[in-house]
């Protein structure tokens, strides 16, 4: 899962597969560890994640068709890009949009007072 230094697991959990599309709809192609690296720095290090959160996830994308890779030889080692699909393109835009309006949601049932009415 996720190891956080800020948050937990339980508010990280289903957000992994719409920050890695995220990422590589702003990024084009990027590796595993690449990614890893991209969510720990622009969350200024309040979200690691493992590679038993990462590769399980990739996977279940790829299998989906909303991502392809790429093997490219670096050295000795061989290096799996991941890209989106075209049908990935179309579902970051949904999964984003889903979150957006998730976030919304949450923010007026949490941090609004929903004293409408006076009480009877």
């Amino acid at each position: 899962m996720y190891i956080c230094i800020m948050y937990s697991k339980e508010l990280l959990k289903g957000t992994l597969g719409v920050i890695i599309l995220k990422l590589l709809e702003e990024n084009g192609k990027m590796y595993g560890y690449e990614i890893c690296q991209k969510v720990k720095d622009i969350s200024d290090g309040k979200i690691l994640i493992k590679d038993g959160s990462l590769y399980p996830t990739l996977h279940k994308l790829l299998k989906d068709g909303i991502l392809t890779t790429e093997e490219v030889k670096i050295g000795k080692r061989i290096r799996k890009y991941y890209t989106l699909t075209p049908k990935g393109q179309g579902e970051k835009k949904v999964v984003v949009k889903e979150l957006e309006d998730f976030i919304e949601t949450l923010n007026k049932i949490v941090f609004t007072d929903n004293k409408t009415s006076p009480a009877l």
